[in-house]
């Protein structure tokens, strides 16, 4: 049988092979319209960098944004990066994956990302990789699913092996917002926000949404997938249960929560914190101004 070469053998939660096959198939394929929460995420992105005042020369697209991309940063060099050779060719870029960057330090001001991250092996080197891409003081935004996505169609698929006796992973692991902001300054991104967003999808079965998905080559991807065959019974049951879950009007609204992270690598003339202790004036004597002012204190 076929065998992955051995440095896609690395430990994580993703089958790197298939990933790009996917998005190559996706990409391909070019369904309309079956890619909107993509759209929706990186007209999101280039809304924030717009309110952004700094001129970018040099710009490492990961995800293959696109022409948007283009008319938002003017004449600057955009660098696309895709794990789809397909995606990376269309762009005249560098397949790569992301944990797995061959760029140089210091080789961008503005790194943007939009729907990608949540499929990599290895996030947290991978933002540490981008950060070292990256001049000082320069610009990080991203946009990918995690929090509760899918939360229904996970838990039909709990439900309907439950009831074997066995459960197999079919849906992957979703990062959280908090979590995805203490990756940022782990990562050693300074001044770093992450914020989430919640949009409700709505479907008439599990088998609407699972085309979309496969269209947007968002199927599963797990390691572990190949050990649990998924068979037409579990199939059935799941869409059962997903049905359960049904609106009035017999449609189900199933999770989307999009991840926003923003942050900036290390500068010199960035606003730094300050030390503990350093303060030139304590809260509890400002208080006491106030209430010598006559003012209510909370």
């Amino acid at each position: 049988g076929h065998r992955r070469p051995m440095h896609d053998q690395d430990i994580g939660p993703f089958d790197r092979t298939l990933r790009r096959w996917r998005r190559q198939r996706a990409a391909a394929a070019a369904v309309p319209g079956v890619d909107f929460l993509r759209a929706h995420m990186i007209e999101e992105l280039l809304f924030r960098l717009g309110a952004v005042q700094r001129r970018f020369t040099r710009v490492l697209d990961l995800g293959c944004i696109g022409a948007d991309l283009n008319a938002a940063v003017g004449d600057a060099r955009i660098v696309s990066a895709d794990a789809s050779f397909h995606m990376a060719r269309a762009a005249r870029g560098v397949q790569c994956d992301e944990d797995r960057l061959p760029f140089a330090d210091g080789s961008f001001d503005l790194a943007i990302s939009a729907g990608v991250l949540h499929s990599v092996n290895d996030l947290p080197g991978a933002l540490s990789l981008i950060r070292r891409a990256l001049r000082p003081d320069s610009l990080f935004l991203a946009a990918f699913v995690g929090g509760e996505t899918l939360s229904k169609l996970r838990a039909a698929f709990l439900a309907a092996e439950a009831a074997r006796g066995s459960v197999s992973p079919r849906v992957a692991p979703m990062v959280e917002v908090r979590a995805a902001g203490d990756l940022l300054s782990r990562a050693g991104f300074t001044l770093p926000v992450a914020d989430s967003e919640r949009l409700r999808l709505r479907y008439g079965n599990l088998f609407s949404l699972c085309t979309d998905l496969r269209a947007a080559g968002e199927t599963n991807i797990l390691m572990e997938r190949s050990r649990h065959f998924l068979c037409r019974d579990i199939l059935g049951d799941a869409a059962a249960h997903f049905a359960q879950g049904a609106d009035a009007d017999g449609k189900v609204s199933e999770v989307v929560d999009i991840i926003y992270l923003t942050g900036w690598s290390p500068g010199p003339d960035q606003p730094r914190p300050l030390k503990p202790g350093s303060a030139k004036a304590s809260l509890a004597e400002a208080l006491r101004e106030i209430d010598k002012e006559g003012r209510p204190q909370s």
